[in-house]
């Protein structure tokens, strides 16, 4: 099963892409999406809309895994995020269906380290050493969305838990 992780984000979106069998994962890829500052809103939007087009139509991913949003600060970022999100959402939809599920921070944070309160280290940490990778992915949001796909990897047998309804 190939699983696309996405960790949203308007300035910077993160993906990470696993081919998972019989309980293994391997990275396939991993990166980010960028939208420059100096773009409307709209046109950074697009541009997360033609980067995860691009993405689905690369890999084919058979689920996508996607990062719920929690913000407790920045609310004007927190909406500009949640609607970066809102495409994310609605393209994989289009692209792919039913096969979209969400987890929430703590959940992917139990999932991988069986701790609902890692800190960022303990995760980086985590997915280098579940992934057999020689160092942690960089860019952070990279690494975060590994972390989104390996939990739904962890979980999926438990995915209609996650799915977006």
């Amino acid at each position: 099963m190939i699983i696309l992780g996405i960790d949203p984000g308007l300035a910077t979106m993160g993906y990470g892409v696993l081919e998972t069998a019989r309980g293994n994962s391997a990275v396939v890829d991993y990166g980010v999406v960028t939208t420059p500052k100096d773009l409307t809103l709209p046109q950074r939007l697009n541009r997360i809309e033609e980067g995860v087009t691009a993405l689905i139509e690369r890999f084919r991913p058979d689920n996508i895994a996607i990062e719920e949003l929690f913000f407790s600060k920045n609310i004007t970022n927190g909406i500009m995020v949640a609607e970066a999100r809102g495409v994310i959402l609605l393209t994989a939809n289009k692209l792919v269906g039913e096969e979209v599920y969400e987890y929430t921070p703590n959940q992917i944070k139990q999932a991988i380290t069986g701790y609902g309160g890692a800190d960022k280290i303990q995760m980086q940490l985590m997915v280098q050493a579940l992934l057999r990778l020689k160092k942690v992915p960089r860019p952070d949001d990279a690494a975060d969305a590994l972390a989104v796909a390996l939990c739904h990897a962890h979980t999926s047998r438990l995915s209609t838990e996650f799915k977006v309804r």
